[in-house]
């Protein structure tokens, strides 16, 4: 949180792993942690969506790279973690990586495809253009671990939104090596806050924040989904709720796609008197 690796504020943690060296002890957030991580993404929310297009692209195209030095470790953590073999685990690592720079590629691109001239009846130009709705929640599948968590941050910081995300239950350790990359690639500290621990306990105070402009959920329940859905409506958040999908629809090449940052922008039009 905030570009700090911390204690969870209640203490707690879960253990992770079968026996061992294997074994590791992961924190488990609470309530408190999930504010102070949203009070971090708004802090960080003028400085990130400020910034310009080439320098959010740099940083993420940084990010990919910091990924890249650390394929090993991430393949490791996915094979013990995730219970992956060898070559699953390299094809996700691999995966993960290509779609971090698959979309650092629409940071300066992305407001050309989206805005648009509109037409109107008068002596006017009409102008909608795409900016950042602010700060994004989203609760990151279980499976696939890292390609999932990926999918989830990237596309709405691409825009400049800040996001709030909650990781993998069943393999957070792969989570962990992920927010290490995020803190070492020159984000911005609150830019991308990822928290571990049970989503049922975090989960809807994430939802019901006042101050979380978007929602996304992967992979629930559907009564826990539409509970969701419900305590997001207070402040009348943006949700998408995403089933469960097939390993196979993760890796398609629809699965990274400009809608997806589409998903976490506001249109903005102008109106401006046409010269004569």
């Amino acid at each position: 949180m905030n570009g700090a690796f911390v204690r969870s504020e209640s203490g707690r943690a879960d253990v992770v792993g079968a026996s061992g060296d294997d074994q590791a002890n992961v924190a488990r957030a609470s309530r408190k942690d999930l504010r102070d991580a949203v009070v971090a993404a708004r802090a960080a929310f003028p400085r990130w969506s400020g910034a310009t297009a080439m320098n959010r692209g740099l940083v993420l195209y940084r990010l990919a790279e910091m990924m890249d030095a650390r394929r090993g470790e991430f393949a490791r953590r996915l094979r013990l973690g995730a219970d992956l073999d060898e070559s699953d685990a390299l094809r996700e690592t691999t995966a993960a990586i290509d779609r971090t720079l698959w979309y650092a590629g629409w940071c300066d691109k992305y407001a050309a495809i989206l805005s648009s001239r509109n037409p109107v009846a008068g002596p006017y130009y009409n102008y909608s253009s795409p900016e950042p709705m602010g700060v994004v929640g989203t609760v990151a599948p279980d499976a696939p671990s890292l390609l999932g968590l990926v999918s989830a941050i990237v596309p709405p910081l691409v825009s400049g939104n800040t996001v709030v995300a909650i990781a993998s239950e069943t393999d957070p350790r792969t989570a962990i090596v992920f927010a290490e990359c995020l803190a070492t690639c020159d984000l911005p500290a609150g830019v991308a806050n990822v928290l571990t621990g049970r989503r049922i306990e975090i989960a809807p105070h994430l939802a019901r924040h006042m101050d979380v402009n978007a929602l996304e959920t992967y992979a629930l329940d559907a009564p826990f989904a539409a509970e969701l859905q419900r305590l997001a409506a207070d402040n009348l958040k943006r949700t998408r709720t995403v089933p469960g999908q097939s390993l196979a629809e993760w890796f398609a090449s629809e699965a990274q796609d400009l809608a997806h940052v589409a998903r976490f922008v506001e249109l903005k039009t102008i109106w401006h008197p046409a010269g004569i």
